[in-house]
């Protein structure tokens, strides 16, 4: 069986010709003979000074350097005095008038000076070193440029502390520190872990300055010391922008995407999820017409789940007819069409016409080099533009620097797995620190992947500025709602979560426009001076703009441990806990519904609410503000029409939210909207406002505009009204909740909330915290018990009363009052807990709910987490094919039910044959898989026959094994597809669960489609 991965990369290599080209325009030597191996320029032999531009010979070699600005300057040199260059206006934007310079010859160096730095050119041999204005260092040269026929380099000292960060996007790291690393940058077409695709040949160090290479050669940086950056040329031509004192990497950002190009900003629609898919001629999936998409669009609809747009041709030879229909039927349903470009983009002006408004790039037509993917994505964006009035919105999974103001940069074809989340983790947060605003991947991949994995990775990506999920290549198709409950719903819920989160991510977009920092941020650039920020503590986490930390599960658990929080107070999403930063959570709770999220103290976040699609929004809409109120914040909003340029031409609003609050405790906490200052085509004269302000206290009065607005007594009340606050001491450690009418946008007006708290309460720490023992199970329809920890905070809580918060059919008994429970003391108390009879077997989230008495306040805490729901235990003779699996993981495909794993679709398989002997009953798997079934103690043998399936033809290799409750109990020897069958029998008294693994022995799993032929549980009748 051949791998699709492997397919389609090598039809990837086909078209390609990537033996014939992997180097771009400018990477051959220049004219003349090559030079020695290693040759280092030498002393200075003349000095020409022209304005801002200076030359300095050594011999036949000239080196140039040209400011910019006061704190950009360019470095050329060339080895034999004739200057090149490839990249010509491609990349490097007008930059207009250049700064005032001035120089002195020191004697043993030349010092060439803007009002910000100072650049030494030291005569014997040449070497540079820059400082800034007041003296301080930036970077030395520890030797002079070198060359030979195939490269240049520069070498410097590294600083003692010095962490360095860029080179675009690296699978699998850059939002840590690239320190004691080699970097490589150019395109390699591994879209996997430690493959560079959109790698960009710039990077930033902590010492505060930033070098572009201005090539379109491959580049190697080494951040060894010394440090040496290579570029696959005989020419050197360096960027330099020197980032002003105290301003960390954030100003060196945006010098350089001053100079190559601001992010652009995205449609709306463009933030939302995308689908992508070929429904004319998809070999994969049937014959099927390009109308047929309307289809999967009417699912998202039917499902209540945002969808901004849909690619409808996307792959290979698939084609598209209907075009201008199908693109009506899109915006029927509050979409827009978007199309793959597999062979170029002759037909986009007639397309776009036709109502195309997202163009996705392809490896397959980047051309020799980097310089036609960039053409390419330049050509797409303005091909859009130049044929409607929507912004140009481009995908590419190669590109090069300047790609960040055409195209979001995706990270290319892979497969979906536990793995696949955790190394994509690090890489979209890393490639802001080149200036790429939108970075991203699809969905649980192309290939494999499961519901589980899926879910888990669409939560966090919904805190990602772009994404989308491609399906037509995996067994299943892979839209949110293809998976059944409870992902269908789990999905929709982040989905929806991020749709009521766009005015804030939007409002990020725009920033990113003008500071060149996207939204997507590794701790070290707010953190700069955490030393943690740079190491692998905060690997696998992020920040989604300066407010939300998000820190993925990219592990089959329910349980997420070394979430790192910096500086600062941080309040978990869901409950509502505060944790003191720079702290270590370990053991955090995180059932399959939940994303451990934190939300920085101060932070006010805009949000939508209520909606599934930006087109829903009315002259009506409400607009919403989640406000953690602590000390003095504020946030600009940022609002145009979404979806033209006019944005352009001045057509913008902006709103400011200031909030002033204690800075801890007991205090009155303001929040000032005001005006809306601009206009742009439908922007709202007048809307209403909803607040949700998280103190753990509740206020006294709530006034708007200086009069008083109604306490409303509960949550239906609440609801019902046009107007008025409600305190709810149950959501999330108690928050005000305020809604008002109408209220009109060109004026300000001011929500008081007097005596009550900022965010952790009058009494910090007051709060009683929950927690819940992990690995407890639960029978359905079966009478069981939970066990909940229940911690004081630093006073004491009186009347304690612990429940269960459970689906609609289960039975919960709240657990005995707990009288007092002294101020940082600890008990355990049991609910009683009967699930529906109905209950499906799995993962099942429930919340703990602790009312109590603290502090002069009644209170609440809460705490998620995951309870095992068990199915009945198996009695007599069980088939193991037969039986609940609780986890299904495999290699390729799913797992099958009697009959061998065969190709990637369900139930594709042939019949189980082993040796010659067909099998009725049994488990076809590929490695790696891992089977996990439910015997509750009941069972006392396992038995099966296991090989390769003859369907292999005699290859393949693996091992299989039995464990136990986490202890292995039967492993095999290596198998091949021309082994013998090999007997198992099992002894496995008391036993609760038990995990069938299939494990491939030679590095290849090509072939290693394992059976479990005639596998049998025997238990107990």
């Amino acid at each position: 069986m051949r791998s699709p991965t492997r397919f389609r990369a090598a039809a990837v290599a086909a078209l390609l010709g990537l033996c014939a080209a992997l180097a771009g325009p400018g990477t051959a030597s220049a004219d003349g003979p090559a030079a020695p191996a290693g040759t280092t320029v030498g002393d200075v032999t003349g000095f020409t000074a022209d304005g801002p531009v200076y030359r300095l010979r050594a011999g036949a070699a000239e080196a140039r350097v040209s400011f910019v600005s006061a704190g950009t300057f360019r470095i050329e040199l060339a080895p034999d005095g004739s200057y090149a260059d490839p990249t010509g206006t491609d990349i490097v934007l007008p930059q207009g008038a250049p700064p005032a310079t001035r120089w002195r010859d020191r004697g043993d160096r030349y010092e060439l000076s803007t009002s910000e730095v100072t650049l030494k050119a030291f005569k014997s041999p040449l070497r540079f070193a820059l400082h800034r204005a007041d003296g301080s260092l930036l970077w030395s040269e520890a030797k002079g440029l070198t060359w030979d026929g195939d490269k240049t380099t520069q070498t410097l000292a590294r600083g003692a502390d010095e962490q360095f960060y860029g080179a675009g996007m690296q699978n699998g790291r850059g939002n840590t520190s690239h320190r004691g690393k080699t970097v490589e940058v150019g395109v390699d077409y591994n879209w996997n872990d430690g493959g560079h695709p959109n790698s960009v040949p710039f990077y930033l160090s902590s010492a505060g300055y930033g070098v572009y290479r201005n090539t379109y050669a491959p580049n190697t940086y080494s951040f060894a010391e010394p440090v040496t950056t290579s570029a696959k040329e005989r020419r050197f031509d360096a960027y330099y922008f020197a980032g002003a004192a105290g301003t960390g990497a954030k100003d060196v950002i945006g010098q350089y995407t001053k100079l190559t190009g601001k992010p652009f900003l995205p449609p709306i629609y463009g933030m939302e999820i995308g689908d992508a898919d070929c429904y004319l001629h998809n070999a994969n999936r049937g014959e099927r017409r390009t109308l047929d998409a309307l289809k999967v669009a009417d699912g998202y609809v039917e499902n209540d789940m945002p969808n901004g747009w849909m690619l409808v041709n996307d792959g290979y030879g698939c084609g598209y007819e209907d075009l201008a229909e199908t693109a009506e039927g899109l915006n029927d349903r509050k979409m827009q069409l978007g199309l793959w470009t597999e062979d170029g983009i002759d037909k986009l002006a007639d397309q776009v016409k036709a109502g195309q408004r997202v163009a996705k790039l392809d490896v397959a037509w980047v051309g020799d080099g980097y310089k036609f993917a960039l053409d390419g994505c330049k050509d797409a964006y303005a091909g859009i533009e130049a044929n409607s009035d929507a912004r140009g919105f481009t995908w590419a999974p190669e590109s090069w620097s300047g790609a960040q103001r055409c195209g979001v940069q995706w990270s290319g074809d892979q497969s979906g797995s536990w793995e696949y989340i955790r190394w994509q983790i690090p890489t979209y947060a890393g490639a802001t620190m080149s200036g790429l605003a939108y970075t991203t991947g699809d969905v649980d991949g192309i290939f494999g992947g499961s519901a589980k994995t899926y879910t888990r990775d669409l939560q966090w990506k919904m805190f990602l500025g772009t994404t989308m999920t491609m399906d037509g290549w995996a067994a299943n198709d892979k839209q949110p709602f293809r998976y059944g409950e409870p992902y269908t719903s789990i999905n929709r819920d982040y989905l929806k979560l991020k749709e009521s989160l766009l005015p804030y991510q939007y409002s990020y977009a725009h920033e990113a426009t003008k500071t060149g920092v996207g939204m997507v941020r590794p701790l070290a650039l707010e953190y700069p001076d955490d030393p943690k920020a740079a190491t692998d503590a905060a690997k696998y986490e992020f920040l989604s703009g300066e407010d939300f930390l998000v820190a993925p599960v990219y592990q089959d658990s329910a349980v997420r441990s070394g979430i790192y929080l910096p500086k600062g107070t941080w309040v978990d999403y869901w409950s509502g806990r505060t944790y003191q930063g720079p702290t270590t959570v370990d053991h955090y709770s995180a059932p399959l519904d939940t994303l451990p999220l934190f939300v920085k103290a101060g932070a006010a976040v805009p949000m939508w609410p209520g909606i599934r699609s930006y087109a829903d929004r009315t002259a009506g809409s409400p607009l919403a503000w989640d406000v953690y109120p602590q000390g003095k914040s504020d946030f600009t909003l940022y609002e145009d029409d979404g979806v033209t340029r006019q944005h352009r031409a001045g057509k913008y609003a902006t709103q400011q939210a200031r909030v002033h609050a204690p800075k801890s405790g007991a205090g009155d906490v303001t929040v000032r909207i005001g005006a809306s200052v601009g206009q742009f085509a439908g922007k709202q004269k007048a809307r209403p406002y909803q607040f949700t302000v998280h103190t753990g206290d509740a206020p006294s009065e709530v006034e708007l505009g200086g009069r008083e607005l109604p306490r409303l007594t509960s949550k239906g009340a609440y609801d019902r009204a046009a107007q008025g606050w409600w305190y709810d001491r149950d959501d999330r450690g108690g928050v005000v909740k305020v809604k008002t009418a109408p209220l009109r946008t060109d004026r300000a007006f001011t929500l008081e909330l007097e005596d009550t708290a900022a965010v952790g309460g009058a009494v910090p720490g007051a709060q009683a915290s929950l927690s819940v023992p992990a690995g407890q199970e639960l029978g359905a329809g079966a009478e069981g018990r939970v066990a909940v920890d229940v911690t004081a905070g630093d006073r004491d809580a009186t009347g304690v009363r612990v429940s269960l918060a459970a689906p609609e059919g289960w039975r919960v008994t709240d657990a005995p009052v707990v009288e007092r429970l002294a101020a940082g003391t600890t008990r355990r108390v049991e609910v009683g807990v009967v699930p529906d009879a109905g209950a499906t077997a799995g993962d099942t989230r429930l919340t703990a709910l602790a009312r109590y008495r603290s502090a002069g306040q009644e209170r609440t805490s809460t705490q998620r987490f995951g309870i095992a729901l068990m199915p009945p235990a198996p009695s007599g003779q069980a088939w193991a094919s037969d039986l609940v699996w609780l986890k299904s993981a495999n290699g390729y495909g799913p797992a099958e039910r009697d009959r061998s794993n065969g190709e990637s679709g369900a139930a594709d398989g042939r019949t189980l044959t082993l040796a010659g002997k067909t099998y009725e009953k049994g488990i076809g798997v590929h490695a790696d898989s891992d089977i996990e079934v439910y015997l509750g103690g009941k069972c006392t043998a396992f038995t099966a026959d296991v090989g390769i399936d003859d369907e292999i033809n005699g290859y393949g290799e693996a091992a299989f094994s039995v464990e136990a409750d986490g202890k292995v109990l039967w492993t095999s020897p290596k198998l091949t597809g021309a082994s013998a069958t090999v007997p198992v029998d099992v002894r496995l008294d008391g036993a609760r669960h038990v995990r069938l693994k299939v494990t491939d022995t030679n590095g290849s799993k090509s072939g290693d489609h394992g059976d479990w032929a005639a596998a049998r549980f025997h238990c107990a009748d």
